[in-house]
């Protein structure tokens, strides 16, 4: 099958160089990213054919970035993830066509899986013996398990106070586990020099242009299971920014090849008001980006110096879009709404989405007939520690029949006087 990646080129001065393992702008040092030949995708490409392909995110093959015509992809079954119609935390919040797309449900649990696996194929085709990661979390999971479904080393960094529970999801594969002391930014200026040092393929450094690629398959599958149509508007968490640019430019993408209609589409994105700095800048009117040091329960978006910042700036701006940031508490109250309106745990980047959500209907920033999607990036057994304490509905009681309608406060049941 063909490939259409052509060649890397600058977001900035629009310089190009050759594909392969380099992230920065040798003109400007800006960051760089795919150039594909979308006039021979348009011509090449059909609705049909991908429809006919894999139930993961390589049925879009052609508008990802491959080496190699003969590429194997690295694939754990990761994409076509639900795109769930969100009746009743619509009608919570007055809206009448509400959609959330669940990529919680994905191999390792989260978003990830779509960025690793492109960054995967392309680390195994360029030769790479170790794949490695600066991670919150969820990355370095995915990291761990595409490295081994590929015969790879693993090696990942993550901030030292990371939870858990995502510590032993990265464990389980059996990847060597750096954790540093010290915030993410910390982390991953560490990772960018050890992958000058040392050479690995690190997905989120070396490979970044090829790892940022995997998003866009979110904006794919929402506009086919849409019926090849673009929503209204998309509610997208932001860490560094680079899964909102990458969802809208998804969409633009689509428009461009000829598989759905030309539609701008809204783009708002959602932060941890204990970390966010794109929307800081947003309400302050700037495009300069002040970097934050992370105080939140979402830890998997507390990245305080986002590198993808100014571009997501420009994608909310451009489109009519809206930043929100929101508290610890409203992420607390958003992963029970969701929860308890449609069944669906999301870990704390997914309560930071639907409360931001929450916001924009409160403030009337929602139009009633648009068509709206939310993204959940990651599954709440994640995150559990997060609600900890914040969950009463637990009664004890002893086991008989006489204390349950105590506890339930009816009453109903009255036991029979024997007589001696």
């Amino acid at each position: 099958m063909k490939t259409y990646a052509r060649e890397l080129v600058c977001r900035v001065c629009g310089a190009t160089q050759p594909l392969g393992p380099v992230y920065v702008c040798d003109e400007c040092f800006g960051p760089l990213e795919i150039r594909y030949d979308y006039d021979a995708i348009a011509a090449d490409l059909r609705r049909e054919e991908i429809e006919r392909g894999p139930l993961s995110l390589w049925r879009y093959r052609a508008l990802l970035p491959l080496l190699r015509e003969d590429s194997q992809p690295v694939d754990i079954g990761t994409g076509m993830t639900p795109l769930v119609r969100a009746e009743r935390l619509a009608e919570r919040l007055g809206l009448r066509h509400l959609y959330i797309k669940n990529d919680a449900v994905n191999p390792s649990y989260s978003f990830k899986d779509r960025a690793v696996s492109v960054a995967t194929t392309a680390a195994r085709d360029m030769g790479f013996d170790t794949l490695a990661c600066a991670s919150t979390g969820n990355l370095a999971n995915s990291v761990a398990a595409h490295a081994a479904r590929a015969g790879l080393r693993a090696v990942v960094f993550i901030p030292a106070d990371l939870e858990p529970n995502k510590i032993v999801a990265s464990g389980v594969y059996g990847p060597m586990i750096v954790a540093v002391e010290g915030t993410y930014d910390d982390v991953n200026r560490l990772a960018t020099l050890v992958a000058e040092e040392y050479g690995w393929a690190f997905v989120n450094v070396n490979l970044r242009p090829f790892y940022a690629e995997g998003a866009k398959t979110l904006a794919y599958e929402v506009a086919e299971a849409l019926g090849w149509q673009a929503p209204d508007h998309v509610i997208v968490p932001m860490a560094s920014g680079a899964l909102l640019c990458k969802i809208a430019k998804g969409f633009r993408e689509l428009a461009q090849v000829g598989l759905i209609e030309p539609k701008r589409v809204r783009v708002s994105g959602a932060q941890a008001r204990g970390c966010s700095p794109i929307v800081t800048a947003l309400e302050q009117g700037t495009d300069q980006i002040v970097p934050q040091t992370p105080n939140t329960i979402a830890k998997s978006l507390a990245i305080g110096t986002p590198a993808d910042g100014p571009f997501a700036i420009h994608e909310i701006r451009s489109s009519n879009g809206r930043g929100v940031a929101v508290t610890d508490d409203e992420i607390v109250e958003g992963i029970k709404l969701l929860a308890e309106t449609e069944g669906l745990f999301t870990e704390t980047a997914g309560g930071v989405t639907v409360a931001a959500l929450k916001r924009l209907a409160e403030q009337g920033a929602l139009d009633q007939d648009e068509v709206v999607v939310v993204y959940i990036t990651g599954n709440g057994l994640k995150t559990p520690d997060a609600l900890e304490g914040r969950l009463n509905n637990v009664v004890t009681i002893g086991p008989s029949l006489v204390d349950l309608e105590r506890a339930l406060g009816t009453q109903r049941y009255e036991p029979e006087l024997v007589a001696v």
